[in-house]
């Protein structure tokens, strides 16, 4: 087990809220998480369907057995809890009395808006970053192997297979939860579906000519392609559209959370064989993307997001924007700067200018080399510094 960087603001969120929900992907490490921060809590897993059907059909009783709190597993399998869970609390609304955690927020989501709604912080975890990756004794220190393993914990405290491991978590993602979530007859044509995703990874969405590709109707690649979202299996990144008059770009780009599954499915089976892949640039963008959203989601904040891409096709990765500043990031998997890493910063640059732009504007190339280099207007970050980057 690893300390992960979440503890903290769950504890916080613990002190004041009654409820505290933790949604993530499977084996990401929420229930080793929740049980470390809070060890004299019960913990109840509701996956037996002895224990699910006891919360559904009697949850007073279910809940009079925990009056004091307890750790709530897999919360989504009794979604009706949540409403019954609303009155415990506010009858004795002691904060951090209960925490609950779940796999597929789109199950979790509307029940906490309406049940729990003001009762409850909603907390992300996702498999560990980078930083948190390094805490496990025997993990990657090289970039490809990082990106070719990916970050599940189980691979590197239980130093399984990357390539067996991933096969057997997609395999169980098909078979139990996609069934759980939706109504598919074809199992085949989903794992597809999923495929398909992986090669448009760090690409801009065109959900017709992927479900075109796929077999489906845009309506059912829409469908699915919710259901890998909710799953926390891909994430989108919406372009950035601060009213500049040419940015025209309207759909999201696509990205996967972990890199390791994201090189399964693209059928890489060893880092070196990574290394001469025609996609190792789309992994590794959609590996900084994820880098980002995870740094940001474990001290609790939105992924805020972004990328920017005119009629032109000039385009910057990644867009990171707050009230008081905007980074601009590229992500380039070489290990030797060059002067193109920087065109598509330069000229989003001196757009922003032009159109007199007052917040401070960083640059920043993420790329896959070991020593930092400090230009005019920008600054190459080794791939290794994303642990000590402050992403605000």
């Amino acid at each position: 087990m690893i300390e992960r960087n979440l503890t903290a603001t769950l504890t916080k969120a613990a002190a004041l809220y009654p409820v505290v929900t933790v949604t993530g992907p499977r084996q990401s490490g929420k229930t080793t998480l929740c049980r470390s921060a809070f060890p004299e809590k019960a913990h109840v897993s509701l996956e037996p369907l002895d224990v699910r059907d006891y919360a559904r059909r009697d949850p007073r009783a279910f809940l009079a057995e925990h009056a004091q709190g307890a750790i709530f597993d897999e919360v989504q399998h009794a979604p009706e809890l949540l409403s019954y869970l609303q009155v415990a609390v506010d009858e004795h609304p002691a904060a951090g009395r209960f925490v609950l955690t779940g796999s597929q927020h789109f199950a979790l989501s509307a029940q906490i808006a309406q049940s729990l709604a003001g009762r409850t912080a909603v907390l992300e975890l996702l498999p560990p970053s980078i930083d948190e990756l390094q805490r496990f004794p025997h993990a990657p220190h090289e970039l490809l192997d990082v990106l070719w393993m990916g970050a599940y914990p189980r691979i590197h405290d239980r130093q399984i297979p990357a390539s067996r491991w991933l096969a057997d978590y997609l395999t169980t993602y098909v078979q139990r939860d996609v069934r759980q979530v939706l109504n598919i007859g074809d199992l085949t044509s989903f794992t597809a579906f999923v495929r398909l995703c992986a090669g448009r990874s760090a690409g801009v969405l065109n959900l017709s000519a992927l479900g075109a590709d796929a077999g489906v109707t845009h309506h059912t690649a829409r469908a699915w392609l919710s259901v890998l979202e909710t799953s926390y299996l891909v994430f989108r990144v919406p372009p950035w559209q601060r009213s500049l008059k040419k940015q025209l770009t309207r759909a999201p780009k696509l990205h996967f959370v972990d890199s390791g599954l994201l090189c399964h499915l693209l059928g890489i089976r060893s880092a070196e064989e990574l290394r001469h892949h025609p996609l190792r640039g789309a992994v590794f963008e959609s590996w900084v993307a994820a880098e980002i959203y995870k740094a940001r989601a474990h001290r609790g904040l939105a992924p805020e997001l972004r990328y920017y891409r005119d009629h032109r096709g000039h385009e910057v990765d990644l867009v990171l924007e707050s009230p008081a500043s905007l980074t601009l990031i590229e992500a380039k998997s070489g290990t030797t700067v060059a002067g193109d890493f920087f065109t598509g910063l330069e000229r989003l640059q001196a757009l922003l200018r032009s159109t007199g732009e007052h917040r401070p504007v960083a640059a920043r190339v993420v790329f896959g080399g070991e020593l930092r280099q400090s230009r005019s207007d920008a600054v190459a970050l080794p791939w290794s510094e994303m642990a000590t980057t402050a992403w605000e």
